[in-house]
């Protein structure tokens, strides 16, 4: 592997849970170092969330924290203040996302830390904008996923509000505060000043409704609901063959005429000039697609995704969870790996998503084990010799 693009870049990763630590295993993908700052104790809240792998970490903590060092540290002591500050000087990033106000109590705040070091680059990720009239209000996906009115977007027509299964709220602002954070550091490299970062949840899951969101407002009211259809391309979405279901998307007329003709042998839907065009079939998919259902529920999966593929139709079967994971796709590709554990002897991990110059950015460390790092850390980044953290351990700080 070529020298990885964030080589050299350190990063200080105060936060917990989803957003956060989602931001700063994208940032240790591409390279940096990061050094994740637990309680002690307790760790991470998502070491008790999920199934437990081995004795402190769980499937949710392994999802947002490869690539990382653990330091187990207590930041309502004043001594784990001071550390945590002298950690952010030797920093090129700090990622918080403390509830609001209680990162300035403990002297962590962007202005303290811009004293100490005027090129870091600091993220803030809050549940709303901290320059507004619910600064304080905790922000958790699930309510952001309603407030933002992604519930809305989902499920068949007629259903009630529906979540995503995914966090999605919390992944998208751990992403979108990644490219934040990149565009500060390239800032940062032409004119040698830092920038603070500042992410609300809401903010980022009101974007997330995007082209849904604009017709909103155009209809001046919520779109339909079409469940695993498309709001405007007929036939498109999830169809079930005799023996499972399969996704078939139709994108234009002339498909439409080879999928009539070619796979479903239904030469007269293909002549029928109400459908005829997507326009037609969109506005007589009532007529249409129980006729398009009746004839793929009498066939086979795998020769309707012969005969799709023949035709130049995309499609594809729709999978469990556990199959994709496991599929020829992802094995091929080294998206989930088995890595060496010392407690558990292997654990899978996902590898990162970025490829580079034909190679995947590695997995340099599987998810660490709560405050493993914490001597190697203090030692290496903050030169303390074995005595000062055996002391600092006694006094229950590290």
């Amino acid at each position: 592997m070529s020298r990885l693009p964030l080589t050299g870049v350190r990063v200080l990763d105060l936060s917990r849970v989803l957003a956060g630590p989602m931001c700063a295993q994208a940032l240790g993908d591409l390279g940096a170092e990061v050094i994740k700052i637990e309680h002690p104790g307790r760790g991470d809240d998502t070491r008790d969330w999920g199934m437990r792998v081995g004795s402190r970490n769980t499937s949710y903590f392994n999802a947002a924290n490869r690539n990382k060092q653990s330091v187990g540290l207590d930041l309502q002591t004043a001594e784990g203040q001071r550390i945590a500050r002298e950690l952010a000087a030797k920093s090129d990033v700090v990622i918080q996302n403390f509830k609001f106000g209680g990162i300035r109590k403990m002297g962590l705040d962007y202005e303290s830390l811009k004293a100490i070091n005027p090129g870091l680059v600091y993220c803030s990720i809050t549940g709303y904008r901290t320059d507004g009239p619910e600064a304080a209000r905790p922000g958790y996906d699930l309510l952001v996923q309603g407030e933002a009115g992604l519930m809305a977007l989902n499920g068949e027509e007629g259903q009630g509000p529906l979540k995503f299964g995914v966090a999605a709220v919390d992944m998208f602002t751990g992403m979108y505060s990644a490219q934040a954070i990149l565009a500060a550091l390239f800032d940062r490299h032409r004119t040698g000043q830092g920038r603070h970062v500042e992410m609300a949840l809401y903010d980022c899951g009101l974007m997330i409704t995007c082209y849904y969101g604009m017709e909103a407002l155009l209809l001046g009211g919520d779109p339909p609901k079409f469940g695993n259809a498309h709001p405007s391309i007929v036939p498109y979405g999830v169809f079930d063959a005799a023996d499972g279901p399969l996704v078939i998307t139709v994108g234009n007329n002339a498909q439409y005429q080879r999928f009539c003709i070619e796979v479903i042998e239904r030469p007269d839907l293909a002549s029928d000039e109400r459908f005829a065009t997507n326009i037609g079939r969109s506005q007589n998919r009532h007529e249409l697609l129980p006729q398009l259902r009746a004839e793929l529920g009498k066939r086979q999966r795998e020769q309707l995704l012969q005969r799709l593929s023949a035709a130049n139709i995309p499609c594809g079967e729709v999978l469990g969870l556990r199959e994709a994971l496991q599929s020829d796709r992802s094995v091929q590709a080294g998206l989930v790996t088995e890595m060496p554990n010392p407690e558990t002897g292997s654990m899978h991990v996902m590898a990162p998503p970025y490829r580079i110059d034909g190679e995947r950015m590695p997995i340099r460390s599987v998810p660490p084990m709560l405050s493993q790092d914490t001597d190697k850390v203090l030692g290496e980044v903050l030169g303390m010799d074995a005595q000062a953290i055996a002391q600092l351990r006694q006094q229950g700080v590290v």
